[in-house]
Order: C-alpha cells, then structure tokens, then sequence
C-alpha cells in the first residue's frame, strides 16, 4: 500500500452559501420519516400511494446543488445499482436530469454506476462530463465467507463513448462548477484501522484474478459551506470514511467537517470489528450533519446515532440536506 501523503498546496475550493444533497437512489426507502431542520423528506400527498412510488435498491446516487451569489447549479454523484431506478426516481421527486452539468462516479463497483446507461438515454447525446478514477475500469469481484462471488462489472467505456460523454479520467484531485465542487480524487491511506477489503479481487491482464483490497478508485466529493465547514459525500468509503474526512481537511487546509453523507461501508463480518475506532474518529470531528447510509450496515448506523445523536439523520431515498 502507498500510504504517502501527496505534496501539494491546498485546493482553492471556492466557499458557496448553501449546498443542498438529495438522496436519488439508496437501500433504505420509508414514506413516513418526518423533515426537521434542515432535513426535508419527499412530501405526502393525497395519491402518494396511488402513484409510482421511490425505489430502493443496493446502490447509492445523490444530487449535489450548490448556492452562489443567487446562482444553483448541480451535479450527480453516483447513478445506483439498477438501470431505471436512477431516471425513475427522479421523475417521482420532479427532478430535471437536463439540469445536470456533470456526473462524478466514485469508483468503478457497479451498485454505482449501473444507471448511468439509463440516465444518459433519457439525456441524450449532451457532451456531459464524466469524471471518473482511471481504475474504474477494472472488472471485478467479491467473495464472501460463504464461498459466494459477486461479479462487479465496471461499466463499458465503449458504451460510454456512443452516449457521447465527456470522460475525464483524474488520479489526482480536480474542481468542477467554476471551483465549487472538489473530488478528491485517489485518497490517501493514513488510518491504521481502515485496511481496505479483503477477498476483493480485480481482473488483471492476462484474465486472472489478483488480489485488489485497497478498490484505488475510491473517490469522495467536497463542498466548503461559508461559515459552516466542508460538506464530504463518500459514498461507498473503500478508503475508510476517516481517511477520506483527514484528507478532505487536508486538501482544503478547511478544519471544519460539518457534514458527512453516504455509505461508510461498516456492514458485515469484516468491517464491524472497526467499527469502534470510525465511531470514535468521527466524534472527535463533531460532525454537525452525519447522514450514513447505503453500505454502513445496521450495527454501525446504530452506533453512530448513540454517539452522535444531535448530528445523526436517518438515510431513506428522497432525503434532501440543505446546509446553509
């Protein structure tokens, strides 16, 4: 593993007055959580249930809406797991995939990109860019202690290539939305705890499987709210969710987590034991917003809202966070 902090001066990501996320795809779906303060629920009406209802799935996708001097203007972070659910839900919610001016992946496992094909045919051919991990390529797998695999396609270049996307392939870490929005890009590896995944492997060259615990492509989203904090969507956390948080702060030279959304990825006989150690890590940075979801797994989403209980939201698809 190269644990190695990069060299850089920090990022110039511009400060925004508001940032809103809203939750497009996510495991969890519950029609009856209340809003709160800063926390709006899709509304009930008269025919909610006589409509099409939101779905949701094993995959995670969030509609990131910045705020500037009166101007809005949006991205999407991930495009979950099925090839309708993404484009479906958004319908329900009112959403406008035309209003989209980029779309980031966090890594190339296919509960996050596998609407990608639906969103860009309803799209059409726009030019839109595309930001992704140059491993987001690497056809993968999972092998779980019951001998079960789990084929993890990564999604098809070439596919890409006909919807007339704009790939933008970055290692390090880029700006978008006139320096609104940072991904981080490949994140540093400095925690002892978060040790990567094991019994994940990657296709190599030659056809084999090899041994790929450390999933480089894992890539977080960064949003600096004036007088608030850095806003951190990770949505799968391959990195360790601390290790992404540290090296937000770092590349912002920003000290202040106010909010931390996505999937954590503490679910499951491998992850539970770190468990203590993330919740630790995360209540020394007092997140104001702790919104986990998609991969954190019941246990750690308990854990976090014993420990945090004043920061903890309950995730459910069509969540929207306004930080402002």
């Amino acid at each position: 593993m190269d644990a190695s902090a990069p060299s850089m001066p920090p990022v110039l990501l511009q400060p925004v007055d508001a940032v809103e996320v809203t939750i497009l795809v996510d495991n969890v779906m519950d029609a009856l959580l209340a809003s709160g303060a800063g926390v709006q629920r899709a509304p009930l009406r008269w025919e909610s249930f006589e409509r099409a209802p939101l779905l949701a799935e094993h995959g995670f996708a969030a509609l990131v809406t910045v705020e500037r001097a009166g101007q809005r203007t949006s991205i999407l972070y991930d495009t979950g797991l099925g090839p309708t659910t993404l484009v479906h839900n958004m319908d329900v919610l009112g959403i406008d995939p035309a209003a989209l001016r980029a779309i980031v992946l966090s890594h190339g496992h296919t509960d996050h990109h596998g609407g990608l094909l639906g969103l860009l045919a309803r799209l059409g051919a726009r030019h839109l860019p595309l930001v992704l991990h140059p491993a987001c390529w690497r056809d993968r797998k999972g092998i779980f202690p019951s001998g079960a695999e789990l084929h993890l396609p990564a999604p098809s270049r070439a596919d890409l290539e006909r919807e007339g996307v704009e790939i933008l392939e970055r290692r390090d870490p880029s700006l978008l939305l006139d320096g609104q929005v940072l991904v981080t890009g490949q994140v540093t590896r400095v925690t002892p705890f978060e040790q990567g995944m094991p019994n994940h492997f990657a296709r190599a060259a030659d056809g084999s499987w090899e041994p790929d615990p450390w999933i480089w492509d894992d890539q977080a989203l960064v949003v600096h709210v004036r007088d608030k904090g850095l806003v951190v969507l990770s949505a799968c956390s391959h990195s360790g969710i601390v290790n992404v948080l540290h090296y937000a702060r770092q590349l912002t030279g920003v000290a202040t987590v106010h909010g931390v959304i996505g999937g954590l990825h503490l679910s499951g006989g491998a992850f539970e034991p770190i468990i203590p150690a993330t919740v630790a890590a995360l209540v020394e940075l007092a997140p104001a917003v702790m919104l986990p979801g998609h991969c954190t797994g019941w246990k750690a989403q308990h854990a976090i809202a014993r420990a945090l209980p004043d920061a903890y939201v309950q995730t459910c698809v069509g969540t929207r966070i306004r930080v402002a």
